[in-house]
């Protein structure tokens, strides 16, 4: 858990983004110039007048270093002024330490910020605007040479807030249980008592994280019972866990909802880690705090809320997955743009020749939509439903296909259909119908349900789904993309006659 150091021009709101970002991360907050004038007793603006601005390039380099101490220091956020990286050695210091991120905002924007700011800053005194466009000017490629850059001008600094957390994968989970989740390497995070993974993800994977003990059972949705839990608990037991031990869910979804239900049971409840290694669950299921197994009837129709200590998403650990596995998580990528990022929608009609080049930009991205959703309705009372967009059809058809269907090749069909279904009846456009297709196709997703696959066997498995209610089932459909209306359907062989 590294530094965050948050840099650029005066003016771009480092010190208020920063404070955002603290009070959400639930980290301290330190802003290098405070820090400097509390030591010298005097301001900045008085040490550059009485001193010179080399001597307060001198403070400021002693106080870097003071600040961001040795390797095991407290996680900080430090807002830092806007030329504090210009000498090499201090830049040296805050990458060894952290990610630096660059705010960054045209001229007119600074000009009008700072020109309301009582501050003084004695290195634009005078003619405001002037001095601003020479200092931009003369930092110009000191500034274009940070990697992370975040463009505040046209939003509020707490939307430029969460877009530095998106690009740093940074995030803290409050509205059920206090967690942590990060986008990055796992090899150095504190782990648990022991790892429970599958024999696919083991062979890959296991070596890598840090935990001597270790449970391996076999892959696949069909090992999603109450027989597998029940190996889990007695696993736990013959390795001496106790209330105080930490289980470490290294793998898929599978393994995330066993390993998280085995442990929100076991002595009534211990702590658990996740370390995803499949695309889908980085994005949505290690996410969220919803654990459980399935029955023959359907689905995760036992299970409980029981969120994870720590979400650890190191995407490098998907470049083992096959093209099916990594298809399959672009469907839940695919549904959260369409839920709530027409943006990310948009980067998914790419193809996945583009997605396997910006696995961690997909990540964080999909990620940070399904963490704003939970964190306003954790239990499922009201937003957080859309995230059931292409569910309701494709658990169905996944479970009448006998798993043949990935869960992800099942959303794909489900989000097709219902999308299809929500044109029927006028929620939606046949053009917001037609792009969700043309994506899922370019991706290599499935879009109809398979030739001879029994209407009557799916219409019986959705109405065991655990989002029927009072005889009518909930669908999430999309209304445009970017968003999406809960409607309530009881024809439900109207909605899997897909023709519009």
């Amino acid at each position: 858990m590294t530094h965050i150091f948050l840099y650029g021009p005066p003016g771009t709101g480092k010190s208020t983004i920063g404070k955002i970002i603290a009070r959400t991360l639930q980290l301290p907050f330190i802003d290098l110039d405070r820090v400097i004038e509390t030591n010298a007793g005097m301001s900045i603006p008085q040490i550059m007048e009485g001193q010179g601005e080399a001597a307060f390039r001198d403070l400021e380099s002693v106080t870097l270093k003071e600040i961001v101490g040795h390797a095991s220091s407290v996680t900080k956020v430090i807002a830092l002024g806007g030329g504090a990286l210009l000498r090499d050695a201090n830049r040296q210091i805050a990458e060894n330490a952290g990610k630096i991120v660059l705010l960054t905002a045209e001229l007119n924007a600074l000009f009008e910020r700072l020109n309301k700011d009582s501050e003084r800053r004695p290195l634009l005194a005078g003619d405001l605007k002037t001095k601003l466009a020479n200092l931009l000017e003369k930092r110009r490629e000191h500034y274009a040479s940070f990697a992370l850059k975040i463009q505040t001008d046209n939003n509020s600094a707490k939307q430029n807030a969460r877009l530095v957390q998106i690009a740093l994968g940074r995030h803290h989970l409050s509205a059920m249980g206090e967690y942590d989740v990060i986008v990055g390497q796992v090899a150095n995070l504190p782990y648990g008592n022991i790892i429970v993974t599958d024999k696919n993800v083991a062979k890959h994977h296991l070596k890598k994280l840090n935990v001597e003990k270790s449970i391996v059972i076999p892959a696949g949705e069909e090992h999603k019972n109450l027989e597998t839990v029940s190996r889990l608990w007695k696993a736990f037991l013959e390795n001496g866990l106790d209330r105080k031990s930490v289980v470490v869910a290294l793998g898929g979804g599978v393994i995330g909802d066993l390993a998280g239900f085995a442990a929100s049971t076991y002595m009534r409840g211990i702590d658990w880690i996740a370390v995803p290694t499949t695309l889908l669950a980085m994005v949505d299921a290690s996410i969220g705090g919803k654990t459980g197994f399935d029955l023959p009837e359907g689905k995760n129709l036992i299970g409980s809320f029981h969120p994870p200590k720590l979400v650890a998403a190191d995407p490098s650990l998907l470049c083992t997955l096959s093209d099916r596995d990594l298809r399959s998580g672009m469907a839940e990528v695919v549904k959260h743009g369409i839920i709530a990022d027409p943006e990310l929608f948009a980067l998914c009609s790419n193809g996945m020749d583009w997605v396997k080049n910006n696995l961690e930009d997909v990540v964080k991205r999909a990620m940070a939509v399904k963490i704003k959703i939970i964190e306003e309705d954790p239990y499922e009372k009201g937003i957080r439903a859309a995230l059931n967009l292409g569910h309701t059809v494709g658990h169905a058809v996944e479970l009448v296909s006998g798993f043949r269907l990935s869960h992800g090749e099942s959303v794909a069909i489900g989000m097709a259909v219902e999308a299809a279904y929500a044109a029927k009846v006028g929620v939606s456009s046949r053009g917001t119908v037609e792009a969700i297709e043309s994506t899922l196709s370019n991706l290599g997703l499935p879009t109809r349900i398979p030739d001879g696959m029994s209407h009557e066997a799916i219409i019986r498995a959705m109405r065991v789904d655990k989002k029927k209610s009072a005889g009518a089932i909930r669908f999430a459909l999309p209304v445009t993309i970017g968003k999406v209306e809960l409607v309530d359907a009881t024809d439900l062989e109207s909605v899997l006659a897909t023709e519009t």
